[in-house]
C-alpha cells in the first residue's frame, strides 16, 4: 500500500508571540514494513532557522525558531509512505518469566519514566501474567482487557493527565491506553516502547472520505523472544498492520510529541489539528 499523509497543526494566539522555539516529530521513520519515500514540512510564518536531524532512537526531529511577531502559526507536514503487510505471527510459547532482553539497547524500554510509573498498572495486569503463561498470550489478553475495561472518550484527558488518574477513571484516548499497556508490560519484565503514528480510517459505506478526518494514533511495540518487536493496538484490540503508519517511538508520549516547544507571549491559545491518510 502507498499512502499520502498530511498532518496540519494550527496555533491561534490571543496576543502577539514575539519568540518561538519548537521541535517537531515530522517524518515517518523507516521500519521493516514501512518506507518513507518523501517528506516535506511547510511552516508559516517562515522560520528564521530550521533544521532536521535524527534523535538517539532514530526518529526524525525538526527544530525551528521564529523571531517575528505572529498570532497564528501553521505547520504542515506531508509524506509519502510505502507499507508492506507484516507476516502472520504465532505464539513461540516462551513463558513471560523467561523473557530476557538479548541486547543492551532493550533495557531502556524496561524501566519506568515519570509518565509510565504507576503501581496501579502492575496490580491491574496481575491476572494476565499467570505463572507459566506464554508472554504472547499475556500480551494479547492484557491488550483485550484494556480495550474492554477503558472507555474511549475524547476530552476526558489532556496530554498531562497522570496515568494513575487514567487508571482511576477508566477512560481516555489512544495515548492513555498505550501508556497504560506500556507501563503494565514493563512492570512484568517485557521491553515495551510507545509508538506514535497514524491510522488509516475507512468512511462508512456510501459516504465520501472527509478531509482531516483521520487521526494521530498511538500504540505499543513489545519485544518478544523469537519474534523481535511486535506492535499491539489497545485502542482497537488488534495487532498492528499496514493501516498503522509509524511516525516515531520512544519510552513514553513526551518523547514523541508531534509539536513541543516554548513561546514568549501569546496569551490564550487554540489548537486545530487535521490529519489525512490517503491510499493510492
Amino acid at each position: 500500500m502507498h499512502y499520502r499523509v498530511r498532518h496540519q497543526t494550527i496555533y491561534r494566539y490571543g496576543e502577539d508571540v514575539t519568540l518561538s522555539h519548537s521541535l517537531l516529530t515530522c517524518q515517518p521513520r523507516n521500519t521493516e514494513f514501512q518506507q518513507c519515500l518523501s517528506s516535506e514540512t511547510w511552516i508559516e510564518p517562515t522560520p528564521s532557522y530550521w533544521e532536521k536531524r535524527r534523535d538517539a532512537l532514530g526518529n526524525w526531529i525538526g527544530y525551528f525558531s521564529l523571531e517575528e511577531r505572529h498570532r497564528q502559526l501553521t505547520i504542515v507536514c506531508r509524506s509519502q509512505v510505502q507499507m508492506t503487510p507484516p507476516p502472520p505471527r504465532t505464539d513461540p510459547g516462551t513463558p513471560w518469566e523467561s523473557v530476557r532482553p538479548s541486547e543492551s539497547e532493550l533495557y531502556q524500554f524496561l524501566y519506568p519514566t515519570p509518565w509510565t510509573d504507576c503501581e496501579e498498572c502492575k496490580t491491574y495486569a496481575t491476572s494476565s501474567f499467570q505463572p507459566g503463561r506464554s508472554a504472547w498470550e499475556a500480551v494479547v489478553e492484557l491488550t483485550g482487557r484494556i480495550h474492554a475495561d477503558f472507555r474511549y472518550l475524547p476530552g476526558s484527558t489532556v496530554v498531562s493527565t497522570p496515568i494513575a488518574q487514567v487508571m482511576k477513571q477508566r477512560k481516555g484516548v489512544c495515548q492513555d491506553f498505550a501508556q497504560v499497556l506500556v507501563t503494565c508490560l514493563r512492570a512484568y519484565g517485557l521491553p515495551a516502547r510507545y509508538v506514535s503514528g497514524y491510522l488509516l480510517t475507512t468512511p462508512p459505506p456510501g459516504q465520501a472520505r472527509l478531509v482531516g478526518a483521520d487521526a494521530s494514533h498511538a500504540w505499543v511495540s513489545v519485544w518478544l523472544p523469537g519474534l523481535n518487536w511486535v506492535d499491539f493496538d489497545p485502542t482497537n484490540n488488534c495487532l498492528c498492520d499496514e493501516r498503522h503508519v509509524v511516525l516515531a517511538w520512544g519510552r513514553d508520549y513526551q518523547e514523541v510529541t508531534p509539536v513541543r516547544g516554548v513561546v514568549l507571549g501569546g496569551g490564550r491559545q487554540k489548537i486545530e489539528v487535521g490529519v489525512d491518510v490517503v491510499p493510492e
